[in-house]
């Protein structure tokens, strides 16, 4: 059989112990997520406003400021990515369009879906029937580098997006992973979407390092928790950027997949204060302490975490959407 032609690299930057069916369970929610950069530079750029006269006032006046573009950064975080869904749907029942996407880790997942044109609701219904024994492949014992292939998760999102290439969905879609020999953040904004989903949720020891282009990839959120960097540099004027991450005090590790989540957020803890305080104009934080990376049955309460916080927020963003609209006409 054919092996699925690997996505495109569009840029780079220097920038246990449980049974079988409960880790099954646990190594499938990190499809969703786990996890955490420097920018990148890649080809979208944002598009210009309409030339005008600058010896007639009339004209200038008349230009209308162009809308901000807005870019959305989707965070990693396990079974904590459903959180994501919410938020998704709340900003569209506000009338808030997105214009890009760019995913890490569980991001990438609930990214991949939203940029391929399906709604916040379609997304949530899909979410709730999903079976995570489906996507979840065991791989051979003492003959990989991971309990879990990810060939089940990447064909889930191919066949989930109807198969489309990254650069052929619906909204600008960019992917974040990391380099496993030199330790750099790769973007992928081209070529086969569930391969590049499945590198950016590879977590080191659950699942299989992912062999693209010569390289080999693993989890993004070991380099990028939130990439609020690289939605800037896909071109947007405004970040929303989604923080569902855990905080490493209080969180459980009596789990081997405990330890290890609890081991990105530490790792990643700082990393992402970075690029959230540079990058992201707004952060939006659902109230996720109650549940772990692994709690995949906790996905609805996930979901209207989600949306709590958006309209909890609402009123900030709103606001600073609004200057950030008003700032080209006032410059």
């Amino acid at each position: 059989m054919r092996r699925p032609a690997p996505p495109e690299t569009s840029l780079k930057s220097s920038s246990p112990n449980l049974t079988r069916r409960g880790f099954s369970i646990a190594c499938a929610t990190a499809l969703l997520g786990a996890c955490t950069s420097t920018p990148t530079k890649n080809g979208n750029e944002t598009p210009g406003q309409t030339p005008t006269n600058p010896n007639s006032a009339s004209s200038a006046a008349a230009t209308p400021a162009r809308a901000p573009r807005i870019g959305l950064a989707l965070g990693g975080g396990a079974a904590r990515g459903f959180a994501h869904i919410g938020v998704i749907k709340a900003l569209e029942a506000r009338g808030i369009h997105v214009d890009l996407v760019c995913g890490t880790s569980a991001g990438s997942v609930v990214g991949a879906l939203y940029a391929s044109g399906m709604n916040g609701i379609a997304i949530n219904k899909l979410a709730l029937t999903m079976d995570q024994a489906s996507i979840s492949d065991w791989a051979l014992p003492f003959r990989s580098r991971g309990l879990l292939q990810g060939v089940a998760l990447q064909n889930y999102v191919n066949a989930t997006v109807g198969n489309r290439q990254i650069e052929k969905l619906a909204k600008p879609f960019g992917i974040v992973a990391t380099d496993l020999h030199t330790g750099q953040p790769i973007l992928f904004q081209r070529g086969n979407t569930g391969i590049a989903v499945r590198a950016s949720c590879s977590v080191p020891s659950i699942f299989e390092p992912v062999s693209i282009g010569g390289h080999e990839y693993v989890d993004g959120g070991l380099v990028s928790p939130v990439p609020a960097s690289f939605a800037r540099k896909m071109g947007a004027d405004f970040v929303i950027a989604v923080d569902i991450s855990s905080r490493p005090e209080g969180a459980p590790t009596q789990s081997s997949f405990d330890v290890l989540m609890q081991t990105f957020t530490i790792m990643g803890e700082r990393i992402k204060t970075y690029e959230l305080e540079k990058y992201a104009d707004f952060v939006i934080r659902p109230s996720l302490a109650a549940m772990g990376g692994s709690d995949f049955g906790q996905r609805n309460a996930a979901i209207l975490a989600g949306e709590e916080a958006v309209a909890k927020a609402f009123p900030d963003l709103e606001r600073k959407l609004a200057a950030s609209h008003a700032a080209p006409a006032a410059a």
